[in-house]
């Protein structure tokens, strides 16, 4: 069988991006890609003139689905009736926060490519859309009419976002997003949407881990269980013990 023209496309990028992953975007030539594919350098330049266009083709899938993410967290924040607007304001902050990070957890081997050499962070059209998104998140974390504070504090909770889904991309995806979403609201000392998140403590009081959990949080625990994660992360994304874990998981859990 002939092999189409996107067909050989398709495979010039997933070889890249395997290339990239191991050796680096600087220290993979287009000869090595072009014998990994098995084609000649001229058939892997018809289709990218250079390494350049490779790697602005592997991150478009990532920024097209990064502006999708905050034109509906913009939409969760607009006008549609009598809500106050502060409602508005914290539901268009944490649909940001959610989408954004559910963009860095589907491209997390992109993310962990631009940790090792910065490749994506290169001067170029994909570095200016991935500049203004990052921007146009921090306005709606930030929220209306901010202050320094408030939109210092935005810029660190999108910035939190990326470093654990590149240092922990290998770990179970709901557990991972449990843990960041976790940490950004202790930061933005928000409450959980679903009112899964860990008890905050009262004031004056001692921080701890809360001896019980709430319906929600043991539906979170359930579903985390079910998507494979044990009860170590499970206890450390919500933010209680594992003694605390057990008493909801299956019994047989308890061997871990």
């Amino acid at each position: 069988m002939t092999e189409t023209a996107p067909d050989t496309r398709r495979r010039i990028l997933r070889v890249s991006m395997e290339l990239f992953a191991v050796h680096g975007f600087h220290e993979t030539s287009l000869r090595e890609i072009a014998e990994r594919v098995g084609v000649s350098k001229p058939a892997v330049l018809y289709h990218f003139p250079g390494k350049a266009d490779i790697l602005d083709a592997l991150v478009e899938p990532m920024l097209r689905d990064l502006a999708a993410a905050l034109a509906r967290a913009a939409a969760a924040g607009a006008p549609d009736g009598p809500a106050a607007a502060s409602g508005r304001s914290d539901r268009a902050r944490w649909a940001a926060i959610e989408g954004v990070l559910d963009v860095w957890l589907e491209h997390r081997r992109l993310l962990r490519l631009n940790l090792q050499d910065t490749a994506p962070a290169a001067p170029g059209p994909a570095c200016a859309r991935l500049r203004e998104a990052v921007l146009r998140a921090n306005f709606l974390v930030a929220g209306p009419h901010p202050g320094f504070a408030e939109r210092v504090r935005a810029s660190q909770a999108v910035a939190m976002l990326s470093d654990p889904v590149v240092l922990f991309a290998d770990a179970p995806v709901p557990a991972l997003r449990e843990a960041v979403l976790d940490g950004v609201r202790r930061l933005l000392d928000g409450p959980h949407p679903d009112g899964a998140g860990p008890a905050r403590p009262a004031p004056g009081g001692r921080r701890g881990r809360p001896a019980a959990m709430s319906p929600a949080m043991i539906e979170a625990a359930r579903r985390m269980h079910a998507a494979g994660s044990g009860a170590t992360a499970i206890a450390a994304a919500l933010g209680v013990s594992r003694a605390t874990v057990y008493r909801h998981l299956p019994q047989e859990e308890e061997s871990e």
